[in-house]
């Protein structure tokens, strides 16, 4: 290397910036290279330091144009020309990223993308860049800002990243697999296999995947399947390099040696129309890195580590005049970049320097490159001086410094009210000379007050005034603008926008960050997914749904326990109660006790949805209450002590929710009579009073709640002594206290929520005056608070203003049975619970402590018609099997809007909008009383043949063959399925003014035959299931066309097919699915979907089905951005057949 011009006394310089590396620079250092980086702690200017005189570059001949120093001493370990702006990326061993813009290599950005690990592969995007690590994968901003980060397996070992699109990401290293990442959910959506060690280099074609091994091979991957088509054995040793253009693909590395592994210096070059070696182009160098630069002909550019660099064609021979050099500061070259335009080439060397070569002095490093967005310089603005003699000085002139302690200003909320401005009545004058034009009134100016002068004369009932209640005076938004604010977003009616592809294009993501599943809205009768999710998330309750299965068709415990099941295996995605709300709507008794509405009331919001939700839960706990009774528990379901889990004539449920009471009648006479009872919850009962009474007379709920289950009232009642109607005292204590306290608030008047309002006011003022000056605005502590809090003698955390607002019911409740068969009830803070130690309630004997699980609230908003929502206490158990933690966490769920909330949240009733329904209190440490083992009901005697419920079916008639005991299906049977549907209810559109549809609500379909067929064994190709499925629903279109169902067919009397119950065909497909067998056939997302065994995720959306037993022709045979084919299209083609002549011929 020729070192002349350079400066010898940089030799002595030794920085000390990265102190665990302690670099030492060459004594042959450029000081050019030295630009951008400030070398003398004590300050010595750039400018100081001798910079090289502009460099000549002849037109069309590489030669370096800039050098710059990107870390001192830290070695380059990948370097990468951004494809949307002039900027070189280059990343270090250290993990630290530097950008340079334009061929002047400015220093634009610098920043550390990893702590540990040295960066691997740099790739840009149009609104960040994308850096690959070890096993870290993080998307920044050009400025440096984390767009995200995901974090790989900490076994895995990653080298190489290639965009397949847009949105698409392959990345690999050395592990025998690839994965695929969506970069708009940032969720891993495919794993590829691939041999052993891995893949360490990719590249993309129009017509393959090319991947390169350590073990010196090059495969060649289908663009669909990624499965390999080709595959060529380079080198014996290992592969250093590859790239591919056009026809051509030209790979360097290693062969073995008797010594070891060797520098091949031929490389070998494929041509990938006949896909065979052609002959290996022998170069001058040892080559490490290879790139196409073909710019007029497909020329090579092989570089080694040493610095040469050769250009020669793949199909020629080399030339040793063809060969320059690279002066790197270190011994080795780290990395080679070509820029997209081809005019740049990036050099990185074992120092940290980086080298631009480029064949003109005004290079670019794209076609078309978009303008780079600077930071703008910092300017301070000097301040004008203040003259204090004038007495309109306005004092806001005056900076105040940034500071957290709380301003003298700033009064606490004890001793400060809001107060708006109420804006001032309309004359009279005005309002009786008005004359209306359309909906806008006009008058004379009376000339009572002066030109543009109100005066404010505001009188002291002004300082309660309530936004919310304020109506405007103007017509125009008096229903939308109160109602804006008063209710929050994230508690109104979530709908679902349709779009030509249905749900598939729909973000539920944006409504729902966690892991649990939410449930869709649009199914009739959906008003109670809100306790759906409050029974789903009691531990106990969950367990035993999931654990019943029994014969009766409509039976909701065993409805529910499908669902529950779905909501376990879902991963945030909504699920769909359709099986269950049909069961629903077949009850006897939920249609006399008013709770199926019809689509007009549910839509207007004319039911009154708090009545209706307690009368459903009332419902649902007897019916499942009934469920249990008529079905012996099973054996392996017993309490944690070794007894049974319920005794004789009573359930499971009944022992979870059930209260024994005892009912005494008092007659005038003297005569009592006594009788014992049983309810599963309580309704809660108010103190007589006027409206008028504004007192404020404070009631614990403690004491509204003992009031409520010892109930005292008079009334006229049968005596058989006096045999006559008598007016009777009627008293009721309790026997025995509940697992779970779940109590109706039956806040359904005017009267109940003043109630409510003014126990919530009292509870305020006297816990204002509790805390005094401790109570602050919000929940800011300072750190020392902090340290105080989290040791063992911490004391408890002042509650903030927001937190004690329309807040009077407690977290939990202590009650006490005493021995002359009374109640104690009292209110349990976390006050009693540090005083008396949180074992202390359950030392003597008869007394439970409560926790609030749930609570179920009405929505009042007069835009939608209002909606039901929960708050919902989340356990540990739940957390652990979604997130992998352990800790508990109150949450809002909103049909399929799910959001994390503080606990305070979970007891604060503003009764404008926002009014309690239910409360659901669980005894402490419940999950310990019961073993919550689930074991799978489903047997695979479901598969065998069972008797039609049609009265005229022939076993001539027979089409298919039921499974024999040798023939059960084993992990990984190929079944074939089929499905075909009728139509319930229409879609519901309507036609905008541009001329397009919107979908409102879409059809309801319901399936009406299932069919699977053997895939494998002597009877392969028949069926053994085809079911048409009996349904009591009026159906609005058989659609014949399709599925050849025709009227009668479903019907029990008349039909000659097969009839069975969609319960008794859901279990034979949970079996199978169950047991791991894989269902080939078309277009099964929607056939899962309509029959309840799916949800929503990914390209492919069926959940509870794994995506590796699914063979779905629809799939199989879709091109990238293509539409999907047709099954009538593929039969012609592959099996020259018309698959839909026979049904039209019907």
């Amino acid at each position: 290397m020729n070192f002349e011009g350079l400066d010898p006394g940089l030799a002595e310089y030794a920085p000390a910036m990265h102190s665990a590396l302690d670099p030492v620079l060459d004594a042959h250092l450029n000081p050019s290279l030295l630009q951008n980086v400030e070398l003398d702690p004590e300050g010595v200017a750039l400018e100081a330091l001798p910079v090289q005189e502009s460099v000549h570059i002849m037109e069309g001949v590489y030669s370096e144009l800039h050098s710059v120093v990107a870390e001192v001493g830290v070695p380059v370990s990948v370097s990468h020309f951004d494809l949307h702006e002039e900027m070189l990326w280059v990343g270090s061993h250290g993990g630290h990223a530097t950008s340079f813009f334009g061929p002047a290599l400015e220093r634009y950005s610098s920043f550390q993308v990893n702590g540990s690990d040295d960066i691997r592969q740099i790739q840009s995007l149009e609104n960040g860049i994308l850096f690959l690590t070890k096993n870290n994968l993080k998307y920044m901003a050009r400025g440096g800002l984390i767009i995200f980060d995901y974090l790989l397996d900490e076994n895995e070992d990653m080298h190489s990243l290639l965009l397949t699109d847009s949105s698409t990401l392959l990345v690999g290293g050395l592990q025998n697999h690839i994965l695929e990442i969506d970069l708009n959910t940032v969720q891993e959506t495919q794993k590829y296999a691939v041999e052993t060690p891995g893949v360490t280099i990719m590249r993309q074609t129009n017509r393959f995947f090319f991947c390169g091994h350590t073990s010196g091979k090059v495969s060649l991957r289908d663009l669909r399947t990624f499965k390999v088509e080709h595959e060529f054995d380079a080198f014996s040793g290992s592969l250093s390099d590859f790239d591919v253009h056009g026809n051509l693909l030209a790979a360097c590395g290693f062969s073995s040696r008797l010594t070891g592994l060797a520098c091949d210096r031929f490389l070998k070059v494929y041509d990938l129309r006949m896909m065979r070696a052609i002959t290996p182009l022998q170069v001058h160098v040892d080559p490490a890195f290879l790139r196409f630069i073909p710019t007029y002909t497909s020329r090579l550019a092989i570089i080694s580590q040493s610095g040469q660099c050769q250009f020669c064609e793949p199909t020629g021979l080399a030339n040793p005049a063809d060969i320059f050099h690279v002066n790197p500061v270190g011994p080795l070259l780290m990395t080679f970049d070509v820029s997209a335009s081809k005019q740049a080439l990036a050099f990185g060397d074992s120092e940290g320097c980086v080298h631009l070569w480029t064949d003109s002095p005004e290079p670019s490093f794209n076609p078309y490159s978009r303008e780079t967005e600077f930071a703008l310089p910092c300017l301070v603005d000097s301040l004008p001086p203040l003259d204090w003699s004038q007495d309109l000085l306005p004092l806001s002139l005056i900076p105040v410094p940034l500071t957290t302690d709380t301003l003298l200003s700033d009064w606490p909320a004890a001793n400060s009210a809001p107060a708006p401005r109420r804006a001032p009545p309309v004359d009279a004058e005005i309002l009786r000379t008005m004359k209306k034009v359309g909906f806008i009134g006009y008058a004379p100016n009376p000339r009572t007050r002066l030109r543009n002068q109100i005066p404010y004369r505001l009188k002291e009932s002004d300082s309660e005034f309530d936004s919310f209640s304020q109506v405007t005076e103007s017509p125009v938004g008096r229903e939308e603008e109160p109602h804006l604010h008063m209710v929050s977003k994230k508690y109104r009616k979530v709908t679902i926008k349709y779009s030509k592809l249905g749900l598939e294009d729909f973000d539920f993501k944006h409504y729902n960050k966690t892991l649990f599943a939410g449930l869709e809205p649009h199914i009739p009768n959906a008003y109670c997914n809100c306790m759906i999710q409050v029974l789903y998330f009691l531990e106990p309750v969950r367990c035993l749904i999931q654990n019943h299965l029994c014969q009766k068709e409509f039976c909701l415990a065993c409805e529910l326990g499908f669902l529950f099941h779905m909501l376990d295996l879902s991963r945030g995605d909504p699920c769909q109660g359709n099986n269950f709300l049909r069961a629903f709507r077949t009850i006897p008794e939920a249609s006399a006790l008013g709770l199926i509405l019809a689509d007009s009331d549910e839509a207007s919001g004319k039911g009154n949805l708090a009545r209706l939700i307690q009368r459903w839960n009332r419902f649902i706990l007897t019916q499942l209450h009934q469920d249990m009774q008529e079905l012996e528990i099973p054996q392996a379901y017993r309490g944690a002590g070794g007894s049974s889990f319920c005794s004789s004539g009573d359930s499971v449920i009944g022992q979870l929710f059930s209260c024994e009471m005892e009912n005494c009648s008092l007659c005038r006479c003297g005569s009592e009579t006594v009788r014992a009872s049983s309810t599963l919850l309580f309704t809660l009962s108010y103190p007589d009073g006027s409206k008028s009474d504004k007192t404020g007379k404070n009631y614990d709920f403690a004491q509204v709640l003992k009031r409520s289950i010892c109930l005292d009232q008079n009334t006229q009642a049968w005596c058989d002594t006096c045999e006559k109607y008598q007016p009777t005292i009627q008293t009721r204590n309790i026997r025995h206290l509940p697992d779970i306290l779940v109590i109706n608030c039956e806040v359904n008047s005017s009267k109940e929520a003043d109630f409510w309002r003014m126990q919530a006011e009292v509870a305020f003022k006297m816990a204002v005056k509790k805390h005094g000056g401790e109570i602050s605005k919000n929940k800011e502590f300072a750190l020392a608070d902090w340290k105080e809090l989290g040791s063992p003698e911490g004391v408890l955390v002042c509650p903030s203003i927001e937190e004690l607002k329309n807040v009077w019911l407690p977290f939990s409740i202590r009650m006490k049975m005493t021995k002359n068969k009374g109640l104690d009830v009292c209110n349990w803070t976390d006050g009693d619970e540090m005083q008396w130690g949180p074992a202390r309630a359950e030392e003597e004997h008869g007394v439970c402590v409560y926790d609030l699980m749930a609570t179920v609230v009405h929505i009042l908003d007069s835009r939608t018609g209002g909606s039901l929502v929960a708050h919902i206490k989340v356990g540990e158990t739940y957390h652990q099997r979604k997130e992998g933690v352990t800790h508990q966490q109150w949450y809002l769920f909103n049909d399929f809007l799910i959001e994390p909330i503080d606990k305070h949240e979970a007891v604060q009733f503003d009764m404008n909008w926002k009014v309690p329904a239910i409360l659901y209190y669980v005894k402490r440490n419940l999950n310990s009383r019961y073993n919550l083992n689930i074991k799978n009901p489903i047997e695979a005697s479901v598969l065998l043949a069972e008797a039609s419920l049609a009265r005229k079916q022939r076993k001539t008639h027979t089409t298919f063959i039921p499974l024999m005991l040798n023939e059960m299906p084993q992990i990984g049977d190929l079944v074939g399925l089929d499905a075909e549907f009728v139509t319930l209810n229409e879609e519901e559109a309507e036609l905008r003014s541009d001329g397009t549809k919107s979908t409102i609500k879409p059809s309801q379909m319901s399936v009406a035959r299932i069919t699977c067929v053997r895939g494998q064994g002597p009877n392969e190709g028949i069926p053994f299931i085809d079911d048409y499925i009996s349904t009591q629903e009026q159906v609005v279109d058989y659609l014949t066309q399709y599925s050849g169902i025709k009227p009668g067919d479903l019907d029990a009397k008349i039909s000659s097919k097969h009839l069975t119950t969609l319960k008794s065909t859901y279990l034979k497909l949970r079996f199978l699915i169950d047991i791991g067998v894989k269902f080939v056939g078309h277009g099964l997302q929607k056939d899962f979907r309509v029959i309840n065994l799916m949800v929503w995720q990914g390209s492919f959306k069926s959940l509870l089905v794994p995506k590796d037993q699914v063979l779905d022709t629809v799939y199989l045979f879709h091109m990238p951005r293509k539409r999907m084919i047709s099954l009538r299209f593929l039969a012609w083609y592959f099996l020259d057949a018309a698959v839909f002549s026979s049904v039209l011929a019907l």
